[in-house]
């Protein structure tokens, strides 16, 4: 077998692993995301959105909708890599891995794949959700192709430097409980930054789920607080940068290799 052919086959295992593992505990992976989503429309949506009336020129209901499922795919991106690869980590199996002829790239890619993979599963059913209480029409679909890989790709390496560093299973909550959720909440999925006085707005802006986010509701609805251009050269560094990090924290076995 050829060193190519035989990369594939470590990266497609890899990802058949993910993925199967994301299906075969469906009522883990998918279904609370979505209760919760359900949630966020029924009180968010109808219940104060009623009072609310528009936001950003549009009904609130269909402000919020790409916000809610931009923040889907962040969570469950995140989530899926950092408890898989601790997982791995914990059980001592990902040493093995570490060890095999398979490039440190390639591993990062399969467990960064499988993390999209939730993520955009999860998107989509959050999607049919929304649809249910607002119409959605696509008005940019490589914009939104474009953030959607982007923005998964992004969480999906983050939760794995999450996962390197943590110690014991209460150490992967820690990251998302105290930065990822608040930064998720103050990046413009319930309300345009405009309304923010000075400061706030302008602190706003250092949070890439911002961008995220707004580049997604531009894409659905054509409206956005920020610059186009600046919110995908923000996320694209990001992305590198992550990327990078991740890459060098598997080659040289930081918190991996007793």
């Amino acid at each position: 077998m050829s060193r190519t052919r035989a990369n594939l086959v470590g990266l497609y295992t890899i990802v058949h692993k993910e993925l199967s593992r994301v299906i075969r505990i469906w009522v883990q992976t998918l279904v609370p995301p979505a209760i919760t989503m359900s949630l966020y429309f029924v009180i968010f949506g109808q219940l104060i959105g009623r009072r609310v009336g528009e936001m950003g020129g549009i009904d609130f209901m269909a402000y919020i909708a790409p916000g809610l499922i931009i923040m889907a795919i962040i969570q469950n991106s995140y989530g899926n890599v950092v408890s898989s690869f601790f997982g791995a980590k914990f059980a001592r199996h990902i040493e093995e891995m570490l060890v095999s002829p398979l490039p440190n790239s390639l591993i990062l890619a399969g467990y960064v794949i499988g993390g999209m993979g939730r993520g955009l599963l999860v998107g989509v059913l959050v999607a049919v959700i929304a649809s249910l209480f607002t119409p959605l029409s696509i008005q940019h679909p490589f914009i939104l192709l474009a953030v959607v890989l982007m923005t998964s790709a992004a969480f999906s390496l983050a939760g794995l430097i999450n996962a390197v560093f943590a110690k014991k299973f209460d150490d992967i909550s820690i990251i998302p409980t105290f930065i990822l959720t608040p930064l998720t909440y103050l990046g413009g999925v319930f309300y345009t930054v405009d309304l923010l006085p000075g400061i706030w707005r302008e602190l706003s802006l250092f949070n890439p789920i911002l961008y995220m986010v707004n580049l997604f509701r531009y894409s659905i609805h054509g409206i956005s607080d920020v610059r186009l251009d600046v919110a995908f050269v923000l996320i694209a560094v990001l992305l590198v940068v992550l990327y990078i990090t991740a890459l060098f924290l598997l080659k040289r076995g930081v918190g991996l290799r007793a």
